[in-house]
């Protein structure tokens, strides 16, 4: 009996377990399902920015700026030559139960750093902070959204925080990690340098996105084509921001709603055994109780 009471307040536990694992999933469907709907209205705008910036780099091919990087660095010799410290942002959760989520941005977060001569940590996420605490690399800052959908007001604080550091000289160039959500069961971390701007890299990712290159358009920029240009590259990198922010959120979720799935099936025949083995234990008892009971009228008949 005692080995009976154990069974049933083992499959009660795992049917708890299994409530809250269908309902997580549940969430992590819903939330999912915002954050690509979010994401997808608010790119047609960042896209402008971006097709801007090209027409104004493709109408002034000698132009300097702050945000891009110096013609000698795009085609001279080694590429991070002179780079002194880079800054390293990852995007990670705030809540676990994610798969292998956060481990794959800690891997590649990892192995980034190692490429990187001085490299300091701008941390998303309260589960990279508790794990890069440990790590030999200097934390900056970080960033929480307790488990929230980011806003565009997020993305604006975290790109005022890395863009005033850049321009004071903090560091000189600064790095993106974050998980790339190619289908539900397809999620990889993707590295991207933020600053210093390419521009050639930025017609690419235009081209990429299935534009046209309009190099043969010339435009009048008031009062001059770098102080537009300035203007505009703090917008392109809150998108950036923004735009990584978003996808990491829908990856985690997909990523949850992935672990929880799993964990509901575990969950699932973990109590179809349990019910088996409870079951056998109360027939064993009852079988063990008419057997006592037929020995004892048995012994009493004679």
């Amino acid at each position: 009996m005692a080995n009976l009471r154990d069974l049933r307040l083992r499959m009660k536990a795992v049917s708890q377990t299994l409530k809250v694992t269908k309902a997580m999933n549940l969430i992590s469907t819903s939330k999912l399902r915002k954050g690509r709907r979010v994401l997808e209205d608010t790119e047609p705008f960042f896209t402008r920015i971006q097709k801007t910036m090209c027409d104004i780099l493709a109408g002034a091919e000698t132009m300097e700026s702050r945000f891009l990087k110096p013609s000698g660095a795009a085609a001279g010799g080694k590429p991070g030559a002179g780079i002194k410290r880079s800054a390293v942002l990852a995007v990670t959760s705030d809540k676990g139960l994610a798969g292998g989520y956060n481990a794959n941005i800690f891997r590649e977060v990892n192995s980034l750093c190692e490429s990187l001569s001085h490299p300091l940590l701008v941390l998303i996420g309260s589960i990279g902070y508790r794990y890069f605490i440990h790590s030999p690399y200097v934390i900056l800052e970080n960033f929480s959204f307790r488990s929230r959908l980011p806003g565009v007001e997020d993305a604006q604080e975290i790109a005022d925080y890395i863009i005033s550091q850049y321009l004071w000289g903090m560091f000189d160039e600064i790095h993106i990690v974050y998980t790339h959500m190619y289908s539900a069961i397809k999620l990889l971390p993707l590295r991207r340098q933020i600053l210093p701007l390419d521009a050639g890299k930025l017609q690419e990712e235009i081209t990429r996105a299935g534009q046209e290159k309009r190099v043969e358009l010339r435009f009048e920029y008031l009062p001059s084509e770098e102080e537009v240009f300035d203007a505009l590259a703090p917008l392109y990198i809150k998108g950036i921001v923004y735009g990584c922010l978003v996808e990491s959120y829908a990856a985690e979720q997909s990523a949850r709603m992935a672990a929880m799935d799993e964990a509901s099936k575990s969950a699932g025949e973990m109590l179809e055994s349990l019910s088996l083995s409870c079951n056998r234990a109360r027939q064993a008892g009852i079988t063990q109780e008419v057997t006592e009971i037929v020995g004892g009228s048995a012994a009493l008949s004679e």
